[in-house]
């Protein structure tokens, strides 16, 4: 078995659990919901198989680093982090309903690196051949992840919101299965309150990272100024909720707003901006 193989799984898998949560949605069937998160867990182990198996497949090409050098590796790293946030709250708070809104960013990671991505095992350059590698891509990408599942939640809550303002509120509507927009705001809320450190923690390792390849701890590159672009956006997130009790809709746009900055500084900035992470942007 190759980690080529379980990644295609990997990708079906995702696309049975999404499914299987629209169903639980439309169906209100606890069946359903069962299936779905299950059918999540097994993709994420599938998918963790893989990612120790193209570890292995490294070394055994001479390579030997951790899957996270290049745009193909890291967008599959960046989905297996978001189910795995996403397990996590399940196992917390059971709200099933969630993964309709959160399975879907990672099968589009998922689906995008099987079809779209060169998913060939290549030599690390100079800058990457680093420990530094681990610790800065590993912090970002959990924070980054915990972003995802904050946007799917706020996305639920302005869906709740507005449905309770139209006074749409028959039992037998989708929004039914929603936890109450009270719920929605707190875990919005505890979504970025796990993702604004390790974010935090992966700009501190990055400017490490920086100062040990390039000499300097900040150049104002590109990405390094969108990462400081997505953390002033969750701090300003934080501030307002804490000095002005910033809930409901203005905190659910707000970190949105973050999310779509997070995958500029993620996606945008290597596909379409020069500098020095320029070389994450075509493998």
């Amino acid at each position: 078995m190759t980690s080529s193989l379980l990644f295609n799984v990997t990708t079906f898998t995702y696309l049975v659990s999404m499914l299987l949560f629209f169903a639980f949605l439309a169906s209100r069937a606890k069946a359903l919901g069962a299936a779905g998160i299950v059918t999540a867990y097994a993709g994420l182990l599938a998918q963790t198989g893989a990612i120790v198996l193209r570890w292995k497949e490294s070394y055994d090409m001479g390579y030997g680093h951790a899957p996270l050098s290049n745009l193909y590796e890291s967008v599959v790293f960046f989905s297996w982090t978001i189910v795995l946030i996403f397990a996590l709250l399940d196992l917390k708070y059971k709200y099933r309903v969630i993964g309709a809104f959160v399975m879907p960013f990672a099968l589009l990671g998922m689906a995008w690196a099987q079809l779209g991505l060169n998913s060939g095992i290549e030599p690390l350059v100079p800058a990457l051949q680093s420990n530094w590698l681990l610790y800065h891509v590993v912090t970002c990408f959990l924070g980054y992840a915990a972003f995802a599942v904050a946007c799917g939640i706020s996305i639920m809550y302005l869906i709740k919101a507005g449905g309770e303002e139209r006074a749409d509120t028959s039992s037998g509507g989708l929004m039914a299965m929603f936890p109450p927009i009270r719920v929605l705001d707190d875990l919005n809320y505890r979504a970025i309150m796990v993702g604004f450190p390790l974010l935090t923690l992966g700009i501190i390792t990055g400017a490490a990272w920086a100062n040990y390849a390039w000499g300097t701890y900040w150049s104002w590159d590109p990405k390094e100024t969108w990462s400081l672009i997505v953390w002033f956006v969750y701090a300003a997130f934080l501030h307002a909720r804490f000095t002005r009790g910033w809930v409901g809709k203005k905190a659910a746009w707000l970190s949105i707003i973050g999310f779509a900055a997070t995958i500029f500084c993620y996606l945008g900035v290597n596909l379409f901006l020069s500098g020095l992470h320029s070389y994450g942007g075509g493998k």
